[in-house]
């Protein structure tokens, strides 16, 4: 299958490197010191085993040399989307799928819905309707990540855990490509399910999105340091708790508890959050994806969530003034 990862950063590095070591025909798109380095050495993954695990792939700046695929991963944050999505049709042919694999909410959440907001745009995400003009909804599969994996340089992937990666049809029917997409991953060593209800799946994966990844950004505390320390670990069981009640208006159902999401995350261990991995290193967060696209669902659904619109407002003024500092945030010893 001839597959485009756009954006060979954590997932994307991984993904790119097992699905090229099982015989896939790879291309990824990135820029800077980390396409240099997959230019030159290939794209190193160390699993959380220690083996290590070296892709000789095809590494461009753009989609335009690229040239079309069979499946395009689209592997960036959410909020650098919209920098490729101009150019992302020189990627298509008339049967290419489209995986997106961003943490929390998607652009394309009420697109194919069926429900009483099918179609709706949520703003927060695609302010301009960029995405969606230049994304087809029928070209998407949706896709939950759970795997954690970090870059400790360039052209190198750092996996530390997991290696589920659930999709399905945005309409919740299981088609022939759908069904393709889940055996590739599975042939690459993955694991993964074809869901006809991707949107629990994604509410269930945004339950400690929304919540560890702010607290800990603010923080600066690991998972388990979150969990074990009784008033973070009662925040986030209340914010759950309020994005519970706007996902099971919206007809979502949830398949574990609070109280096992908590302690699934606890047993990562001293894990730190993308969202801390970002603050520590200068980088812009994903606060609307994170928390600011379930606040405007809640809008949409007249809900009410004030312990995550406090929490939003903290990380907002923290990314803002990161970016106007151009800094970022890390703890060091105290002299």
């Amino acid at each position: 299958m001839r597959i485009c990862v756009v954006g060979a950063g954590a997932i994307g590095g991984l993904l790119a490197v097992k699905l090229s070591l099982a015989g896939n025909d790879v291309t990824v798109i990135d820029q800077g010191a980390h396409l240099k380095a997959i230019e030159e050495n290939g794209l190193t993954l160390i699993w959380e085993d220690g083996s290590k695990h070296v892709a000789k792939l095809k590494a461009v700046s753009s989609a335009a040399d690229a040239g079309p695929q069979d499946l395009v991963i689209l592997a960036l944050k959410a909020h650098f989307l919209d920098q490729v999505a101009r150019d992302v049709d020189a990627l298509f042919d008339e049967k290419t799928m489209v995986m997106t694999t961003q943490n929390g909410m998607p652009w394309w959440y009420f697109q194919n819905h069926g429900g009483p907001y099918d179609g709706r745009k949520l703003d927060t995400l695609d302010p301009t309707g960029l995405l969606t003009r230049h994304i087809p909804a029928d070209r998407i599969i949706g896709c939950v990540v759970y795997p954690a994996a970090s870059v400790p340089e360039p052209g190198v992937i750092h996996h530390v855990e997991g290696d589920r990666f659930p999709i399905g049809e945005l309409d919740g029917s299981v088609s022939e490509r759908v069904q393709v997409l889940h055996d590739t991953l599975v042939e690459a060593g993955f694991r993964s399910r074809v869901l006809d209800d991707i949107r629990s799946e994604i509410w269930l994966k945004a339950w400690g999105n929304l919540s560890f990844n702010p607290i800990s950004a603010l923080t600066h505390a690991t998972l388990v340091d979150i969990c074990d320390f009784a008033e973070t670990r009662e925040l986030a069981a209340t914010m759950m708790r309020e994005a519970q009640v706007i996902a099971e208006k919206l007809g979502v159902t949830f398949r574990h508890t609070i109280e096992k999401r908590i302690n699934g995350a606890a047993s990562v261990g001293r894990h730190k959050t993308s969202m801390l991995q970002d603050v520590e290193q200068g980088r812009s967060l994903e606060t609307e994806a994170l928390i600011g696209a379930i606040l405007e669902i809640g809008r949409i659904t007249e809900t009410e969530a004030p312990a995550i619109q406090a929490v939003y407002a903290c990380v907002k003024l923290l990314n803002k003034v990161m970016l106007l500092e151009q800094a970022g945030v890390k703890l060091s010893a105290a002299s």
